[in-house]
């Protein structure tokens, strides 16, 4: 087995490589890392991922993470030699993105006023702990694996704690999840506990959640799987090849995430920009993402909205005392993450310069929506009979506004992530219980 990847500082102007052989997540220079690979992947492989979905009993040809493992073989492995594979590569019975692939929905579609059949979502709430963490959390706790590592650590409001929690058990290790007090779906608390994590609650939000994590992860010697971890955004790039394989490798117009610790925005751009480097794609889709209002930094400092100045990847140039001012505005006026969509309330999105990279990449947008917003998003996905969590209702609420002021053209092809089911069954129960929503159905008394 030979190791074909580094790790690479993303920050143009520095580009110190690291080995994999170690957990190191943050350059000297404070930026974070990218898992670069040393050879240039042989287009005629798409023809090999076609063939693994009949997987005949192989699990890693059934997952939709290691289907691809080509793309993403950090490990070095003979992806071919399925002993190397069971020793090496983390699945959960090849059940991470198995079942993940865009569909038609169209009455979202006619919610977002576009035209059925260029209008596709993604549901990551089939993955088995219910949301799309399942894609990265099986590359990262792969390569927890290959370092020998006893404890995998998180914070979270919901999601991260139990695919993390899920994945640990499965393999033996020790979890430590933080969480912040009172500020996490019950049922994702309720995961990871039934995982076998040991929860630990923080005073503060999910940014102090993190601080924390970090901290203790370094003292205690745990291997944090939070996004900041490259592996991760490695695993989390199969979104993306399992949306480009059902439009055979054709680009859609736009590809829309919500937008929180902006994990996947980062995975996104990774993802597009190595496919377009490798020539397996020949047009770059346009990233929009969408934030809740109330958590909406990434929106305020890219829209230049704070200070009057627009946040740019700038070639890694970034700006940085500008979101340092903008943190500290946030603080001095006690402004914090506030919305209903727990898994996007987050205040300091820990990859923003990866985020702004893809932006810069792709040419992208990003947009906030109100919480009503995504809650008749997530609603009319209901309808549709897919469940989605609340964050995922951004993806139609942010479509709807960006063809209400004609940056979506109707007749363009457009991909959204529903990053996950839904958590909290309280916010699906108060919607329908208020008649003045525009998808309610509240209940109706029998008559006598």
């Amino acid at each position: 087995m030979q190791l074909g990847a580094k790790k690479k500082c993303i920050n143009p102007s520095c580009g110190i490589e690291y080995s994999i052989d170690n957990d190191i997540y943050r350059c000297s220079c404070g930026f974070l890392l990218d898992v670069k690979y040393d050879e240039k992947p042989d287009k005629n492989l798409i023809e090999t991922f076609y063939q693994r979905r009949n997987y005949m009993g192989n699990i890693f040809n059934e997952s939709g993470v290691w289907r691809y493992r080509e793309l993403l073989n950090f490990v070095g492995i003979d992806t071919e030699d399925i002993n190397q594979c069971s020793k090496f590569l983390v699945s959960l019975d090849g059940s991470e993105g198995r079942s993940s692939r865009p569909y038609q929905m169209s009455k979202v579609a006619d919610y977002v006023d576009m035209q059925s059949e260029n209008f596709y979502l993604q549901p990551e709430g089939y993955n088995p702990s219910g949301s799309f963490k399942d894609n990265g959390m099986a590359a990262a706790v792969t390569h927890a694996k290959f370092l020998s590592v006893k404890k995998i650590v998180c914070a979270s409001t919901g999601n991260t704690s139990a695919s993390a929690a899920m994945y640990a058990s499965n393999e033996g290790f020790k979890c430590d999840v933080y969480i912040p007090h009172g500020e996490i779906a019950p049922g994702k608390l309720g995961q990871a506990f039934q995982f076998g994590a040991q929860v630990i609650e923080v005073e503060g939000n999910f940014d102090d959640a993190l601080s924390m994590s970090l901290s203790n992860a370094t003292r205690d010697g745990g291997y944090t799987v939070n996004s900041i971890n490259p592996f991760r955004i490695e695993g989390q790039k199969t979104i993306i090849f399992r949306i480009m394989e059902h439009l055979n490798w054709n680009s859609p117009d736009w590809i829309v995430y919500p937008g929180g610790a902006l994990g996947n925005i980062s995975s996104c751009g990774k993802a597009l920009m190595e496919l377009y480097e490798w020539g397996w794609i020949k047009k770059i889709p346009r990233v929009l993402v969408v934030n809740a209002r109330g958590a909406d930094t990434f929106y305020q400092l890219v829209n230049g909205l704070f200070d009057n100045c627009k946040l740019r990847w700038n070639n890694g140039k970034i700006d940085t005392h500008l979101i340092d001012r903008f943190y500290q505005h946030q603080e001095l006026d006690q402004i914090l993450p506030k919305t209903l969509a727990t898994a996007i309330q987050i205040g300091k999105p820990a990859n923003i310069a990866k985020a702004l990279r893809t932006i810069d990449f792709t040419n992208g947008i990003v947009e906030a929506v109100e919480d009503i917003d995504m809650l008749d998003g997530m609603s009319v996905v209901g309808l549709n009979g897919f469940d989605c969590e609340m964050a995922s209702g951004s993806v139609p609420a942010g479509i709807r506004k960006l063809r209400q002021n004609e940056i979506i053209k109707k007749d363009e092809i457009v991909v959204g992530v529903l990053t996950g089911r839904q958590k909290d069954p309280s916010l699906a129960i108060n919607y329908h219980l208020n008649k003045s929503n525009m998808f309610a159905k509240p209940p109706r008394d029998q008559l006598r």
